[in-house]
């Protein structure tokens, strides 16, 4: 399996997303934000986590305007199977790829621990060699993790099974403790946790290797 990583000016986290891949034994690309194109053979696309454009505006606000962006979103409209995590997800929300908004932590601290999570849905293309309600920690470290939708959005997002991940005590406000989402057909997901920080024991965990080897059986099972 073919993996992109999109690197934006101030990612801070695409190495580790690129070394996470690679761990566990598949291809990885870093792509720069200012192409205009994504290679035909890539299978997965993650948009990292870190501080793009600074965060200036509002986090992810600029990068959503990068040039590689609107090849991001058609390849996602096709199906293509993307993911972003911390900054990425911000990336995509404001891309509109997922429904919702992040605000500052209701704390209005940036955060940064291991925190525990539970897997509110195991059937998807990233979840689903984790157990349904099973317990994981994942590192985090956001200053604008807090998740908002509104009462009717929520009802959506449960009656198509698109939340991924719910906080176990929620550390940033986010609503109904949401942690990562995805979109109604499936193929995109966006949370704030960080898995490609807990793939291996010496990183404190390998809790995090599961979204990434349920993309390869999702994918393994398509072709």
């Amino acid at each position: 399996m073919k993996f992109a990583v999109i690197v934006f000016p101030g990612s801070n986290c695409d190495k580790d997303a690129q070394y996470a891949v690679e761990s566990l034994g598949h291809n990885c690309r870093l792509l720069w934000h200012k192409d205009t194109s994504l290679p035909k053979d890539v299978d997965c696309i993650i948009l990292p986590g870190g501080f793009s454009y600074g965060d200036y505006l509002r986090s992810g606000a600029i990068a959503r305007f990068s040039p590689i962006m609107e090849a991001v979103i058609k390849f996602a409209e096709r199906g293509g199977l993307v993911i972003g995590i911390c900054n990425g997800f911000q990336i995509l929300l404001e891309s509109g790829l997922l429904p919702g908004a992040l605000m500052k932590n209701n704390s209005t601290k940036f955060i940064c621990k291991r925190q525990k999570l539970n897997v509110a849905n195991n059937s998807t293309a990233f979840t689903n060699k984790y157990k349904r309600n099973e317990e994981i920690t994942l590192p985090i470290a956001h200053g604008d993790g807090n998740y908002y939708v509104s009462k009717d959005e929520y009802k959506k997002l449960k009656e198509n099974n698109q939340i991924l991940f719910t906080y176990s005590d929620n550390p940033n406000g986010s609503s109904f403790d949401i942690a990562g989402i995805c979109n109604d057909k499936g193929n995109v997901a966006g949370m704030m946790p960080h898995p490609e920080r807990a793939i291996e024991e010496i990183l404190g965990g390998k809790d995090g290797a599961k979204v990434f080897t349920s993309i390869v059986k999702n994918f393994q099972g398509r072709v």
